[in-house]
């Protein structure tokens, strides 16, 4: 199957689902360069490679980066799934891309509030900010859908 890129509104939330899902890589990455530095290991065979049975603890820089990537996961597969539902519709390019760019830089503000400990309601705002268009397109999804019921 060919990727058809004369689809602007595909085209758009590959880009920006693509940019959420390496944002979510590098938070996996993240989390295991921060588990390395720390030495907090979640299992004992990584602790006893890196010296000693003692390092297979929780740290809580660690589990502050497991959180944002949890969240992640938590968000960022529903927009996928979404995502591409609301491209079957047709929208309008412009609006589309409105949804979808809300979307990343919501998600990559939650990141670094989560990351950085910005101060509240920072991350919360966020978090809230990047679930209106997803609300916003299963809405569009459900009413276009509604008459098949």
């Amino acid at each position: 199957m060919i990727l058809n890129l004369t689809n602007e509104v595909f085209c758009s939330f590959v880009f920006y689902a693509v940019l959420s899902l390496i944002k979510m890589f590098a938070l996996a990455v993240l989390t295991g360069q921060v588990r390395l530095r720390k030495k907090a290991f979640a299992n004992p065979e990584d602790a006893l490679r890196h010296g000693d049975l003692k390092l297979c603890r929780t740290d809580p820089d660690v589990e502050r980066c497991r959180r944002a990537h949890r969240n992640d996961m938590e968000c960022v597969y529903p927009f996928l799934f979404l995502g591409v539902l609301y491209c079957f519709l047709d929208p309008s390019p412009s609006i589309a891309r409105i949804h979808f760019r809300i979307f990343f830089l919501a998600r990559l503000l939650h990141t670094m509030a989560y990351l950085f400990a910005l101060k509240a309601p920072t991350r919360s705002l966020a978090y809230t900010l990047g679930q209106i268009p997803c609300f916003s397109m299963a809405l569009k999804i459900l009413i276009n859908v509604a008459s098949y019921w």
